[in-house]
């Protein structure tokens, strides 16, 4: 089913007036907005946590935003991509190069809330984050990680470290962490085609089309 734009629930006047709750504006917002879109606004999690955050005078531009952009659910990545192809300059003297548009459907990951995090810092394309980590096949044979604990019980060592969002690790960690707030911790469950897809990654004994099991925190962001 194609996914559909929402109508406009509230003028610009009904948004200022003290009388309309910041927690029906999040709710809307968390029902039409795209993941992508939530997390850049941190309006992700529950709507009283978000609430007790959140500024009316934020979550005004916020609506606002969802559709002048477009940022709804199912289409946001339809419509950015569109303006990308839009801002290209062609040379008037060369054939246009097609372009293909592809929605890619549903996120090929899950994720389930281990330890919430602060719910105010949201790592942001480019950041660097910083990760404890275990990484499993479905059968529970581990295949990496970077926890080793000392006779205290305390993790030692360094936690994984790189720029998130630009493709230095699989496209479900990418996503995954975009969504997760500093000091969560997360059960991720990622398709073959966000992994390491039909080749898999014999080095690691991760084997072809594997669905791949991951615990991440996420210690910090810089």
């Amino acid at each position: 089913m194609a996914a559909t734009e929402p109508q406009r629930e509230w003028s610009e006047e009904q948004l200022k007036n003290d009388d309309l709750p910041k927690k029906d504006i999040i709710k809307f917002l968390q029902d039409h907005g795209s993941e992508s879109f939530l997390a850049e606004h941190k309006l992700l999690g529950n709507i009283k946590s978000v609430a007790k955050t959140a500024k009316k005078d934020q979550l005004i531009p916020a609506y606002n935003e969802l559709f002048q952009n477009k940022r709804f659910k199912g289409i946001d990545t339809i419509v950015r991509v569109t303006e990308q192809v839009k801002n290209v300059k062609l040379d008037e003297d060369a054939p246009p190069k097609p372009e293909e548009i592809v929605y890619e459907g549903p996120p090929k990951y899950t994720k389930s809330i281990l330890k919430k995090g602060d719910r105010v810092k949201f790592p942001k394309k480019g950041d660097t984050v910083h990760c404890w980590y275990t990484g499993s096949l479905e059968n529970g044979t581990v295949f990496d990680t970077n926890i080793s604990t000392s006779l205290k019980k305390k993790k030692v060592g360094k936690p994984l470290s790189f720029k998130v969002g630009l493709g230095k690790v699989i496209r479900g960690w990418d996503e995954a962490l975009l969504t997760m707030s500093k000091g969560e911790k997360a059960y991720l469950e990622i398709e073959s085609e966000w992994a390491y897809g039909k080749k898999g990654q014999p080095d690691a004994k991760i084997p072809p089309n594997a669905k791949l099991i991951f615990e991440v925190e996420l210690v910090d962001i810089e």
